[in-house]
């Protein structure tokens, strides 16, 4: 018998079938919440770009999160955007795995840097007279090609093998591709080492990240108890980390255990929400936390926007 996957050129994304009704509604707000997420992402890439005061460790993250997050949404909206205008709600075979790695990446990308960010905090506060010997040019662009090559690594296996398996079903039923339901959709009889592999890897790469943010965490607390400027220092640049972080983390735990475990009892509209969360609110919350909360990248904002108001006058 020939390899299913030279007859399966298109997969069916089914969950869009449930929210037809509401297609007009959902175009306009959709399209007016990504435009609104690029603004805010590229309006805090550009000020921590073109001011050389922000050319730190910390916002130098911070802009790799917010591309990071212009990354993501833009392998999922255009797509879901297009799908919305249309009556036969497809991808190509090769599309499916495209966005299949741009949601794994963008997620792993997001967890690494958080973490990169948890050891920068850790540095600045606990190591205060060493932090630029350890977060030096070339360590932070170590650090943050790191964030972004282990994630696009481990994925592109992922998909390699993916690939190489027979499928039995072309049938998708969620907004977009996701790896584990590419897998899910494989005849039973040669998946089990796919499965294998991507359940190890995953839970690899996530206990790892979380281990270094929890003992990141645990010696800015200690170092933070005896000292009040150090606790000043933990709720000006830590908390909006944590916020972010804690944000990320609860989408990201939610949609995986509902991939995992998740009941048919569920009405479709919460499971297509579920589904998108994660490119829902840390895309936006995270320029807007830390917009709103470190103070000099919320002047320099202010600073630049007070400029184009004189010239537009």
């Amino acid at each position: 018998m020939m390899d299913n996957i030279s007859m399966i050129t298109v997969f069916s994304l089914s969950g869009l079938n449930e929210i037809a009704t509401y297609r007009v509604v959902l175009f306009s707000s959709t399209l007016l919440y990504y435009c609104l997420i690029l603004t805010i992402n590229c309006s805090l890439i550009l000020t921590i770009v073109l001011d050389k005061s922000l050319h730190e460790p910390m916002y130098i993250l911070l802009c790799s999160l917010c591309i990071n997050g212009i990354y993501g949404t833009t392998g999922f909206y255009p797509k879901f955007l297009l799908d919305l205008l249309s009556s036969s709600h497809v991808i190509s075979y090769n599309g499916c795995l495209v966005q299949a790695f741009v949601m794994f990446s963008f997620a792993c990308s997001d967890l690494s840097i958080l973490t990169v960010m948890a050891y920068d905090r850790y540095l600045a506060i606990c190591r205060p007279l060493h932090y630029h010997r350890f977060m030096n040019k070339l360590r932070l662009s170590l650090l943050v090609c790191f964030s972004w090559l282990t994630p696009f690594s481990i994925h592109a296996v992922l998909i390699t093998l993916t690939s190489r398996l027979t499928l039995c079903s072309d049938k998708i039923q969620r907004l977009y591709c996701v790896n584990w339901v590419i897998v899910l959709q494989a005849c039973p009889s040669n998946n089990t080492t796919v499965h294998s592999i991507l359940a190890y890897l995953t839970i690899l790469v996530y206990v790892f990240h979380g281990l270094l943010i929890v003992l990141s965490y645990m010696y800015l607390v200690r170092t933070c108890r005896g000292s009040m400027e150090n606790r000043k220092k933990f709720m000006q640049t830590c908390v909006p980390h944590l916020t972010c972080l804690l944000t990320f983390l609860s989408t990201i735990v939610f949609d995986v255990m509902y991939m995992r475990f998740g009941s048919k009892n569920i009405v479709t509209s919460l499971q297509n929400f579920i589904a998108i969360e994660f490119l829902i609110i840390p895309p936006i919350m995270n320029p807007l936390i830390y917009g709103f909360k470190l103070t000099k990248v919320r002047n320099k904002i202010l600073f630049y926007l007070n400029i184009n108001r004189k010239y537009s006058q």
